[in-house]
């Protein structure tokens, strides 16, 4: 396969790790802490280390998130997040994405889809971010998508019970937070979103990229 010709673009739709960085509601305790270990002044190489929350920036997440004994990273099946995948233009919603926003759009079984809102053009992310309520993830249980991915640091928000997530979990469904969608048109992709292996964990940081 001639892969370099194969696509003509290259979308990084990750976000910069840094410690000004938009992190869930603003939590202090959520900002990542970057360190410099050693550099050419105490020694021979440059070396830095990272604090931060598994769910801060792009990151993908598994069901021991919201379900007691849930699967961790290590049992991701790469093929849900190495795929081709649907970009779907949501910004004409206000507060949240239901199943009213969806049903307008071409979603079919086997699917991933990527929700574009609001979170992408607006500094909203650390306060009332869109989100996709529990009828718009019941919708695409029904519809039996792959996984889904939102640019936003959550993809629901203050929902008690957290139907969306618990939803899409129990149905084999990957979730994707914290993507980076302005430059991206509707349309048709490839992407790549393979997390770092952390065996055991709930989540892990993504480098999503989506080829066209």
């Amino acid at each position: 396969m001639d892969f370099k010709n194969s696509f003509k673009k290259i979308y990084d739709i990750s976000m910069p790790i840094t410690h000004e960085m938009p992190v869930y509601k603003g939590k202090e305790a959520k900002r990542p802490i970057i360190k410099t270990e050693s550099d050419f002044t105490n020694g021979s190489a440059f070396e830095s280390k990272i604090e931060m929350n598994l769910h801060t920036g792009t990151h993908l997440d598994r069901n021991l998130h919201m379900i007691p004994d849930g699967n961790t990273i290590e049992s991701l099946n790469l093929n849900q997040v190495i795929t081709g995948c649907k970009v779907l233009d949501l910004t004409n919603a206000d507060e949240k994405i239901t199943k009213e926003h969806l049903i307008t759009k071409e979603i079919e079984a086997d699917d991933f889809i990527i929700l574009k809102t609001k979170n992408s053009f607006e500094d909203i992310l650390e306060k009332d971010f869109i989100y996709l309520d529990k009828t718009g993830a019941n919708y695409l249980v029904e519809k039996r998508i792959t996984g889904v991915g939102i640019d936003s640091l959550g993809i629901e928000r203050n929902q008690s019970e957290h139907e969306t997530h618990i939803n899409l979990m129990e149905a084999g469904i990957v979730i994707l937070e914290g993507l980076c969608l302005k430059d991206i048109p509707e349309g048709d992709y490839f992407l790549f979103a393979a997390p770092i292996l952390i065996p055991g964990v709930e989540a892990a940081p993504v480098r999503a990229i989506l080829l066209a």
